[in-house]
């Protein structure tokens, strides 16, 4: 018997078991398909790569503005895939590693729970079943296929699993959908030649992230070329077209030589049917508490099964809370410091209140910001571009709120936001600390001034 079974190999299966192996607990990890999971293999690693190759193409392109000459740049599409497959591959023979020095049995097989029984709990796949004391469900999401006429069975209409393998440009593409993973994609195929068009049932895009920030990446992408649909609904798809209401009750159509779907996702909870755990319905996922604990003695859950935060970090830290639980180490999940970045060029990234959230609390803000010009070293590297630093504050300024920003590099930035409102820091804080001149990451303590 295990101390452990873990199903599901993504950045919560496979942190987990790795934690769990080192601590000296028996683990065993069923992953259907290579360890990394959805974020690794055909998410997170592959569109950044991807994305990181569009933006120094966009850099080259542009690169008379800096003094350099660089005829001719273009993207060679063969040579962009076979670089994001190498990264890829580097990248999951890491994390087996990982697996195997923590001593962890990988099972590349579906699994299935078969029965429980507090202590004993039977999982079984194509090679049979095993026996584990102790179980942690991290099964993760699946694309959500809206039920729209003319999707379903349209070879136009793909995933962003299938659009990160097509082997050529589309002169033009239909974006459904302007969350992260929608505008990430009409990033990458705008800075890669593509008409795109985004197709949004929001007035905004990028849903939750700060108003005035997502507006700004909008405007910034509409003098790239890109056409925003807001506030539609897409009624069908008919080969290459899409019909779809506008706020005015007009319909209009769009054609795309691609069509990509990315509604967003929901919780895999298929192979737990013999397990009568506690759901949430909205959204629908496993319920945990702080611990991660689901409604079963010996049972955890983490990652995008929760339904609660679908993102690869949030992941990872659920899986050690879970893990440290199991250790009999107090740890309780928190989620008022949980970052999100959009790896668009620019980069929008966020974390804590926005300031619409705030409002719809009632709680009482001191918001400050500053465009991020005003950091030497963004101005230097960043011709005319476009930039905001946003801070939510307490009304007396004693702790940070939220930090909202938009511009590059802001991915890297953040993590000071973060450590602030985890800490409870506030604005003196950021006021003694000294920051390295010229950073773009002085545009903090600027703004804090």
């Amino acid at each position: 018997m295990y101390d452990l079974a873990v199903i599901g190999g993504g950045p919560a299966g496979y942190v987990a078991a790795a934690k769990a192996g080192a601590a000296g607990m028996s683990v065993v990890l069923f992953e259907k398909e290579e360890v990394g999971g959805v974020c690794l293999n055909e998410g997170c690693i592959p569109t950044k790569t991807l994305l990181y190759s569009a933006k120094l193409l966009e850099n080259a392109v542009g690169a008379a503005k800096y003094g350099v000459e660089v005829p001719e740049a273009r993207a060679d599409v063969r040579a962009l895939a076979k670089r994001k497959d190498k990264v890829v591959k580097k990248l999951v023979g890491g994390v087996k590693v990982q697996l195997r020095d923590a001593g962890v049995t990988v099972v590349k097989e579906a699994a299935a729970v078969k029965s429980y029984a507090p202590g004993r709990i039977v999982i079984e796949s194509a090679s049979g079943a095993v026996e584990a004391a102790r179980l942690l469900i991290c099964t993760g999401s699946e694309t959500v296929i809206p039920p729209i006429p003319g999707i379903e069975g349209n070879p136009a209409a793909l995933s962003s699993r299938e659009l990160l393998e097509i082997n050529e440009i589309p002169d033009s593409l239909v974006v459904i959908g302007g969350g992260v993973i929608g505008m990430e994609f009409a990033s990458l195929f705008n800075s890669l030649g593509s008409r795109v068009t985004v197709i949004e049932m929001l007035p905004k895009i990028l849903g939750p992230m700060d108003d005035e920030i997502s507006a700004m990446l909008q405007a910034q992408y509409a003098k790239k070329g890109v056409v925003f649909h807001l506030g539609c609904k897409v009624l069908k798809a008919d080969g290459n077209a899409v019909s779809f209401q506008t706020p005015e009750g007009e319909v209009q159509s769009v054609e795309g030589a691609k069509i990509l779907v990315s509604v967003g996702r929901r919780a895999r909870l298929e192979g737990l049917e013999a397990l009568p755990l506690e759901l949430n319905q909205r959204p629908r996922g496993i319920k945990v508490n702080a611990a991660m604990a689901t409604s079963l003695e010996g049972v955890w859950a983490a990652g995008d099964v929760t339904g609660f935060s679908m993102l690869a970090h949030t992941a990872s830290r659920e899986a050690e809370v879970a893990v440290d639980n199991m250790l009999g180490i107090p740890s309780e999940m928190r989620y008022d410091a949980i970052p999100s970045v959009v790896y668009t060029n620019p980069e929008v990234a966020g974390v804590g209140l926005t300031e619409q959230e705030a409002s719809a609390r009632g709680t009482e803000v001191l918001v400050k910001k500053l465009p991020m010009a005003y950091s030497g070293r963004f101005t230097a590297e960043n011709d005319r571009g476009e930039g905001l630093c946003k801070i939510l504050l307490t009304p007396d300024g004693s702790r940070i709120l939220g930090v909202h920003m938009l511009g590059n590099p802001s991915s890297e930035i953040l993590p000071a936001a973060c450590l602030a409102i985890e800490n409870g820091l506030g604005a003196e804080a950021f006021r003694q600390t000294v920051f390295p001149h010229p950073g773009v990451a002085e545009i903090l303590k600027e703004t804090l001034k």
